[in-house]
């Protein structure tokens, strides 16, 4: 049996990232074996996300970056399920490696994405399980979009780690860019215009108000009723839209005046919010706790 030395346990950490008592055992399996330990380690590690798969994944990090010339931008979504790992450094760093990766590289979908090669010549697959392994949690890359254009300039604007947004202006402006892009983060606009807004949502809206303004409009001409819906529509628009909303840092004009005024246009946008559309688990451990008592 070959003695297992501080310094291979020192080198294999350094080749894997894992723990010291980890790299320590599969040594010991290996014999010694340096590179059938990190074969063994790989296939468990592997075996370990695979199993993980399943589990919810709500938390994580948005990751945002804008070329040095503004005219790529991209925003990736990678969850994990704690806060806790997701304030992580190497959980930090995965997201940072798979931004800049997608920056500088044409991927257009999914499968392509995994496919990635980052820069420590691993691929975003090999690279998240590892990770898996590692934290103990499940850990996906749920979704990213990138826009390039010939003409105008990208914008991206971060909240914390938690909302990111990626707006694509007619005109380079890296200022506006950012101011619209923070509005964006804060008031949520569905879509930049009333001509995007789909006509059976406004039809929907339409049925609203008619029947939450029923006793109000008994009676009254037609001409008059059309004037009221007509007026509940346009809030409606002004209200979902980016340019009809008023501007965050100044509400005494609209996004579409400040646009204007600036003699610019937004082109499209995205908007991205860490566990959106995600069912999380509801956990009750008083209930989980009585259940075990119960056997």
């Amino acid at each position: 049996m070959m003695d297992i030395t501080a310094a291979m346990v020192k080198e294999l950490r350094e080749r894997t990232g894992s723990g010291m008592m980890e790299c320590k055992k599969a040594l010991v399996e290996a014999n010694g074996d340096m590179e059938l330990a990190i074969e063994n380690m790989r296939k468990a590690g592997l075996a370990k996300a695979d199993k993980k798969s399943g589990r919810i994944a709500a938390e994580g990090v948005i990751g945002a970056k804008v070329s040095d010339d503004a005219k790529t931008v991209v925003m990736v979504d990678v969850n994990c399920e704690t806060d806790f790992v997701a304030k992580g450094d190497d959980f930090v760093g995965f997201v940072n490696d798979v931004t800049n990766a997608l920056l500088a590289t044409d991927v257009e979908n999914d499968e392509q994405l995994q496919a990635l090669v980052l820069a420590s010549g691993s691929t975003v697959d090999e690279t998240r399980r590892a990770l898996i392994s590692k934290l103990g949690e499940n850990i996906t890359v749920r979704r990213f979009v990138k826009y390039t254009a010939t003409d105008g300039g990208q914008a991206a604007y971060l909240h914390g780690s938690k909302i990111g947004v990626i707006v694509e202006l007619s005109k380079n402006d890296a200022e506006l860019g950012k101011d619209i892009a923070m509005h964006i983060a804060a008031s949520k606009p569905m879509c930049i215009s009333a001509d995007q807004v789909a006509a059976d949502a406004i039809e929907k809206e339409k049925e609203i108000f008619l029947a939450q303004q029923e006793e109000k409009i008994k009676g009254k001409p037609a001409e008059i009723v059309e004037k009221m819906v007509s007026g509940r529509v346009n809030k409606f628009l002004a209200e979902i839209t980016l340019q009809g909303q008023a501007f965050i840092k100044d509400d005494s004009k609209t996004v579409g005046q400040l646009l204007k005024e600036k003699g610019n246009e937004v082109a499209r946008f995205a908007r991205f919010e860490v566990g959106e559309g995600i069912e999380k688990k509801e956990e009750d451990f008083a209930a989980e706790v009585m259940a075990q008592v119960r056997g």
